[in-house]
């Protein structure tokens, strides 16, 4: 039997850049690909933390990816999230290869976003706020940029050596960039940055509202990539209630993204009040309003399908 191949890590960033990504999604929903229509994902909750199981097919592919979440593996000097992805063709769900799935991860959420930012944003948005300073947050500042003329960025972080670590990095491709401790002070550096932000991304295990939504200024484009939980969020309901909101599938956001099922609950907001899923929003078909504009993902299988069958076709 031969041995099933491997896609590690430097591989897939290799095969599939940030920008190829991209268009990579938007193709596929242009093609006829509903999100509404992918599986929902079982998620089983284990001692030491989560079991998701995302399976998806689409085309001549189809695939599975196991990702764990363990809380206390940081304190263990493990990753808090790990993964493997598993590639099948679609007509005799043969296996054909496997993958670093984090690393998949880590390529196709920032490219979700930046997807939602193309067809969002100003086209001239140049000033962006990071919350978070992990893999997610490196990859928004990649991804976005590849969008948009991004020049200046704010990373705010709880831990300060990482948040001034991920501004290094910034600074390292030509982008100016600072690093703020977290969490937002009225009148303080922060907030001044998140009111005069083109672009903010969330990308935090926060539980919590992040920031006042108050801060956010009509016309700036909001995502938030952080939670999968009904119970969690990284935006207020303020926020939420000004913007066209976005989603990756209404199906998946009232069931997972706390960010919209919380004012929803709340009474804040009715589920009416989502403009449009991605393919809607790709197709022409969310009207923005005056206020901000706020895109929720959750991570969908879908998203690592087509990617991965990207990089198993690159790769052969």
């Amino acid at each position: 039997m031969t041995a099933l191949p491997y896609l590690d890590a430097d591989t897939l960033e290799r095969l599939v850049p940030v920008g190829r990504a991209v268009q990579i999604l938007e193709d596929a929903l242009r093609a006829g690909l509903d999100p509404e229509r992918t599986p929902q994902r079982p998620i089983v909750e284990l001692p030491a933390g989560q079991l998701l199981l995302m399976p998806a097919a689409a085309g001549r592919y189809a695939g599975v990816k196991a990702v764990t979440i363990a809380p206390g593996n940081p304190g263990l000097g493990l990753p808090r999230i790990q993964g493997t992805y598993l590639l099948l063709d679609g007509g005799t769900l043969a296996p054909l290869a496997a993958m670093d799935g984090i690393a998949l991860t880590s390529l196709r959420t920032p490219a979700v976003s930046a997807l939602a930012v193309r067809h969002l944003a100003d086209p001239e948005a140049r000033r962006l706020v990071v919350f978070g300073s992990g893999p997610q947050a490196w990859g928004h500042v990649l991804a976005l940029r590849a969008v948009r003329p991004v020049e200046d960025v704010t990373v705010v972080g709880r831990d300060a050596d990482r948040a001034e670590a991920l501004a290094v990095r910034c600074r390292e491709i030509g982008l100016t960039a600072r690093a703020l401790p977290a969490p937002v002070v009225a009148g303080g550096a922060v907030a001044e940055a998140v009111a005069g932000a083109d672009l903010i991304a969330c990308c935090t295990t926060a539980r919590e509202p992040l920031f006042p939504g108050k801060l956010a200024r009509d016309g700036v484009t909001v995502v938030a990539v952080g939670s999968h939980e009904p119970g969690a969020r990284e935006l207020d309901g303020d926020l939420v209630a000004r913007a066209t909101v976005v989603v990756e599938a209404r199906s998946a956001a009232l069931e997972e993204a706390g960010d919209v099922i919380i004012p929803i609950s709340q009474g804040t907001i009715a589920t009416g009040h989502l403009a449009g899923n991605l393919a809607e929003l790709i197709a022409g078909g969310v009207v923005t309003g005056p206020g901000p504009r706020v895109f929720k993902s959750t991570g969908m299988a879908w998203e690592d399908l087509v990617v991965a069958a990207a990089a198993y076709e690159a790769w052969i």
